[in-house]
């Protein structure tokens, strides 16, 4: 299992979780503020099995609104999971 973190400007997010969610991701979603852009934002966590990982990527990457200036505007981080457990 893995963790996908990703980090998008506020004014993507709404379009990013429908689309997640619309591929049966489950998303968590957490305001955030500052480091990698500097203004509000919010981090997406999905828990995903390891053959999904780059399906969620790859939905990221196509919901994203066009950007004519080219400036990244999505920070992706996947981390192992040891352990998970609903309680």
């Amino acid at each position: 299992m893995k963790m996908i973190i990703a980090i998008l400007r506020d004014e993507d997010v709404d379009v990013i979780v429908q689309a997640l969610t619309a591929e049966d991701f489950r998303v968590t979603r957490v305001a955030s503020t500052g480091g990698f852009f500097r203004k509000g934002s919010t981090t997406l966590l999905l828990g995903v099995e390891s053959d999904r990982v780059d399906a969620g990527i790859e939905v990221i990457r196509k919901n994203l609104p066009p950007n004519p200036t080219g400036e990244k505007r999505v920070t992706v981080f996947v981390v192992p999971i040891d352990r998970f457990e609903q309680i």
